[in-house]
C-alpha cells in the first residue's frame, strides 16, 4: 500500500484577524466621535444660553429707552406759549411743557429767551441751549453778515425761510435759516440751526444747538411762529 503525503488544501485556516481590528477602530472612533459631539452640544447650550440672556438683557434696554423716549414726547404737550410784546411784533411761538424759559431784555436784545428741559442752566454755562430766542435791535442786513464766512467756506449752508404761519401775510419778507457750525467758540464750532427774520426794524434770530432741539424747533417751535411784520 502506498502512502500519500497529506495536501494542506484541506487542512482549517486561520481567521483573519483584520475585521476585528477595523470594528474595534470604528468603535473607538465612535467613542471618540460621540464624546466629541456630547461636549459641543454642552458648549453650544452654554454659549446659546449666555447669548439668550445677553439678546433678552440688550431687548430690555431698548424697550426701556423707546419707553422712556414715548414718556418724554408725551411730557411736552400740551404746549406752552411764549407771547412777546406788541411794541416788538407780538412774537409767539409754543414750546414743550417740559421745557423752563429764562428770558431777560435790554436796549441791544429786546428779547433773549434760553429754554431747556427741566431747569435753564446758566446762560455762561455755555450749554448747548434746545432753544435760545433773540429779538435784536439790529438790522436784518447785519445780522446776517455773521455767517458770511461760513457760509463761504461750505461749514454753514443757507436757504431762504419763511414760518408756515407766515406765508402769504402781508409785509412778510424771507428770512433765512442757518444750517451747519453755527456757533463758533474757543474749542471750536457747534453744528445746529439759526433763523433770521426781519420783524419790523428788528431782526428775530433762533437758535437750536442740542441735536433734539433742532427736532423740536423743527415740529412746534416754528410751524407755531407768528408775529407781526
Amino acid at each position: 500500500m502506498n502512502s500519500q503525503t497529506p495536501t494542506t488544501d484541506y487542512l482549517p485556516k486561520k481567521p483573519s484577524r483584520l475585521p476585528v481590528v477595523i470594528l474595534a477602530l470604528l468603535l473607538i472612533v465612535s467613542v471618540i466621535f460621540g464624546v466629541w459631539a456630547y461636549g459641543q452640544m454642552q458648549d453650544y447650550k452654554t454659549n446659546s444660553d449666555a447669548k439668550a440672556a445677553k439678546a433678552v438683557e440688550a431687548a430690555k434696554k431698548v424697550q426701556a429707552a423707546q419707553l422712556q423716549q414715548q414718556y418724554a414726547e408725551a411730557a411736552k404737550s400740551p404746549y406752552k406759549t411764549f407771547s412777546g410784546s406788541p411794541t416788538y411784533g407780538t412774537i409767539t411761538f409754543s414750546y414743550p411743557k417740559s421745557w423752563s424759559a429764562y428770558v431777560t431784555s435790554d436796549s441791544n436784545e429786546l428779547i433773549n429767551g434760553y429754554f431747556n428741559p427741566d431747569q435753564v442752566p446758566s446762560t455762561d454755562s455755555g450749554a448747548d441751549f434746545p432753544l435760545h430766542v433773540e429779538l435784536l435791535n439790529t438790522d436784518y442786513s447785519q445780522a446776517i453778515q455773521n455767517f458770511t464766512e461760513q457760509v463761504t467756506d461750505g461749514s454753514v449752508k443757507a436757504s431762504a425761510y419763511i414760518p408756515p404761519k407766515m406765508k402769504g401775510v402781508a409785509n412778510v419778507q424771507p428770512g433765512t435759516r442757518f444750517d451747519g457750525n453755527v456757533v463758533q467758540t474757543d474749542n471750536g464750532a457747534k453744528q445746529g440751526t439759526v433763523i433770521v427774520l426781519k420783524v419790523r426794524d428788528k431782526t428775530l434770530q433762533i437758535t437750536s444747538l442740542a441735536a433734539a432741539g433742532v427736532k423740536d424747533l423743527d415740529n412746534i417751535v416754528l410751524p407755531s411762529l407768528t408775529f407781526i411784520p
